[in-house]
């Protein structure tokens, strides 16, 4: 089959807005939910699309690690190509698909780091070969053969063998604090719905519908 006959029709739900909540992050919660009940693979995958300073774009799959009032939470090496970009062009985007539930919502916003005592939290509540990983691997840097990495974490499991593993001074925390969001719900015919919310001067929110 050509990849241009690929496709599927979308019926299992519908969306409007006297069924959303006024608040989009409140919204977020309840998908996430239905999400969770579907038993999905990876419910909180993500995909982070971020550019440089020339505003050139990348994009990758994240893991959300938290959400609240304020935003959305994740955790990576600073050093990397993602946690570089962040630094120079502190706004990102994020997706996350739903393909079983028809869903896919869209966040726009503005990045900041979290705290190192955020940061520290989530850390210490990783496995521990996630921990030794982080000091072991400078993401996306260059890297000769996969034995100099095991050679790596091999060297740093018997230095912190009798200690606790500290958070890497390269490691750490954003929280995307949104300003637009957009939620996606599959119809008929390519006829989907679209609710969208902006954030408002006083720091509301203006719920409205888009096109398909």
């Amino acid at each position: 089959m050509k990849i241009s006959d690929l496709r599927r029709d979308y019926a299992r739900a519908a969306l409007d807005e006297a069924s959303t909540s006024l608040d989009p992050i409140e919204q977020f919660g309840r998908w996430f939910d239905d999400a969770q009940r579907a038993d999905l693979l990876e419910v909180n995958a993500m995909t982070l699309a971020t550019a440089d300073a020339g505003g050139r774009p990348s994009a990758r799959i994240v893991l959300l690690k938290g959400v609240d009032a304020g935003g959305f939470l994740f955790f990576t090496d600073y050093r990397s190509r993602k946690g570089t970009e962040l630094t120079q062009n502190p706004r990102a985007a994020l997706v996350f698909h739903w393909a079983e539930l028809e869903r896919q919502v869209r966040i726009c916003g503005a990045v900041e780091r979290l705290s190192s005592e955020d940061s520290a939290s989530y850390f210490h509540s990783r496995p521990e070969g996630s921990r030794i990983g982080a000091w072991a691997s400078h993401q996306s840097a260059p890297l000769k053969t996969r034995l100099e990495l095991e050679a790596k974490v091999e060297e740093l499991t018997a230095s912190f063998a009798s200690g606790e593993i500290p958070l890497p001074p390269h490691w750490g925390g954003f929280r995307l604090m949104p300003d637009e969001m957009e939620f996606w719900q599959g119809r008929p015919s390519r006829l989907h719905d679209r609710i969208t919310y902006q954030r408002t001067s006083d720091g509301g929110w203006l719920r409205g519908r888009l096109s398909p």
